[in-house]
């Protein structure tokens, strides 16, 4: 487990062609659900163990926000967060859209152990950084997904002003901040690498 990592909040359906490539109508407002602090593991040249018995995994590569403090109204995300990651949202797909066809919680599959890795923390940049900058994921040496923040939806500061004031915000809390297209399938044995512009953040093999 990653230390120092209290609530896990993540944003589903922040990237419209993400929602549109899984057949999900756009929300209204950001869709927020919660992975278990047990699911944050480090994603630093590690073997991760998922799930083998529960069908399609996916993977879902996002920009991860670390809370630095503790909530005040009117605060900005500048002054909120003072690094940030990128991690992986791992996903039980088929268990997914069993659960949401029956309107049921996603904590199955979402919550189980090792489902949200992260790489080490790096400085969180200025807005100008920020939206010049794509994140990347490569699976097996091959670019599978890249976002912006440009691209989102709902923007940082909504997000943590939503979540904020619904469910509370504090230090060490992180946010995973919504992926963009490209997700697809996992299988024992792949590899990914997440880059932050060219920087290479984390690394990590499927076991």
């Amino acid at each position: 487990m990653c230390a120092d990592v209290n609530n896990v909040y993540c944003v589903g359906r922040n990237y419209r062609l993400h929602a549109e490539e899984l057949g999900n109508k756009v929300p209204a407002e950001p869709l927020i659900f919660l992975k278990p602090s047990h699911a944050a593991v480090p994603l630093d040249k590690a073997i991760i163990h998922l799930p083998q018995d529960a069908g399609l995994i996916h993977y879902e590569g996002e920009l991860v926000l670390r809370i630095a403090r503790d909530y005040v109204p009117g605060m900005s995300v500048d002054e909120l967060v003072d690094v940030m990651a990128l991690g992986l949202d791992f996903t039980l797909r088929d268990v997914h859209n069993d659960l949401q066809k029956k309107g049921l919680p996603w904590t199955p599959a979402k919550g189980f152990k090792n489902a949200a890795p992260l790489t080490p923390y790096i400085a969180f940049p200025e807005k100008e950084e920020l939206e010049a900058t794509d994140f990347t994921v490569l699976k097996n040496g091959v670019e599978v997904q890249r976002g912006n923040v440009k691209d989102m939806i709902f923007s940082l500061q909504k997000i943590v002003e939503f979540i904020a004031a619904r469910y509370g915000l504090g230090k060490d809390d992180v946010i995973f901040t919504g992926t963009p297209a490209g997700v697809g399938p996992v299988v024992s044995g792949d590899s990914f690498e997440l880059f932050w512009g060219d920087k290479l953040l984390g690394t990590c093999l499927i076991g």
